[in-house]
């Protein structure tokens, strides 16, 4: 299936990556927690990206958005109802959610800008969106094995200022620690469980390793799992294995008019 077929919206092809993806790319009841708590009393909202659909709330009146029908064939049964619409044409009139989410999306929209103004259009109230700040994810282990891949991810997610430029009105920025028994397994939910990612299907669910040669991938695997056997690892990051929170990239931010 090529991404056009699949319908995927930005640089990474669902198509090929999406496929098993809600088994390793589970909602973190943490992540939940903030999220939830940023909406406060909205009823309605629509979630642009929405993918499998995590971090959709319960108890609102949902809409999800999601281009990929790799990604739409993976929601589970009972989820909200589903439009195939990428950020920057939403279909829907002006104002008609009371809240928006974004999560792990921004950095695949072909057009950041128009895709922002689309949600702030539809949308009454907090515009929230979870993602990665490119300029902190270097404070991962991931750097001194695959630098290519964090070099990647830099280059895809968008600055927290293009972010807060294109939501306008307020916009608050917060850092959001990540758990050690994170199960959402973006790149650093993997900080203290690096034996995770010598399964390639942890990294095929990290879009970024999409992006690099098999050559990055097998010197990555051959270089840590002699690392964790040597102990060379854990001499440099044990500490990490069990350290209750990472503070690294993730960002919530949530705009409001």
């Amino acid at each position: 299936m090529t991404s056009e077929s699949d319908g995927s919206a930005g640089d990474a092809n669902y198509g090929v990556i999406g496929t098993g993806y809600a088994q390793y790319r589970r909602p973190e009841p943490a992540f939940v927690a903030a999220v939830q708590a940023a909406l406060g009393d909205a009823r309605t909202l629509v979630n642009v990206g929405a993918g499998a659909g995590s971090y959709e709330p319960t108890g609102l009146d949902v809409t999800a958005v999601e281009p990929s029908a790799t990604m739409r064939a993976q929601r589970p049964a009972g989820s909200a109802p589903v439009v195939d619409a990428t950020a920057e044409d939403l279909p829907f009139g002006d104002g008609t959610f009371d809240a928006a989410l974004a999560s792990f999306t921004v950095h695949q929209w072909r057009d950041l800008p128009e895709g922002l103004r689309e949600v702030r259009r539809v949308t009454r109230g907090p515009v929230v969106i979870l993602t990665c700040d490119p300029a902190a994810l270097t404070r991962s282990w991931i750097t001194d094995y695959a630098p290519e891949v964090i070099a990647t991810e830099a280059s895809r997610y968008p600055s927290i200022e293009a972010l807060h430029s294109g939501l306008g009105g307020t916009v608050t920025v917060e850092s959001v620690p990540i758990p050690l028994g994170c199960v959402d397994g973006f790149s650093e939910a993997y900080y203290g469980r690096p034996e995770a990612l010598l399964d390639p299907g942890a990294r095929r669910a990290n879009s970024a390793w999409s992006f690099v040669g098999p050559d990055v991938e097998t010197r990555f695997e051959r270089t840590l799992r002699a690392d964790l056997e040597t102990g060379t690892w854990d001499a440099r990051y044990g500490h990490l294995r069990t350290q209750p929170a990472f503070d690294g990239s993730l960002r919530l931010l949530v705009g409001r008019p």
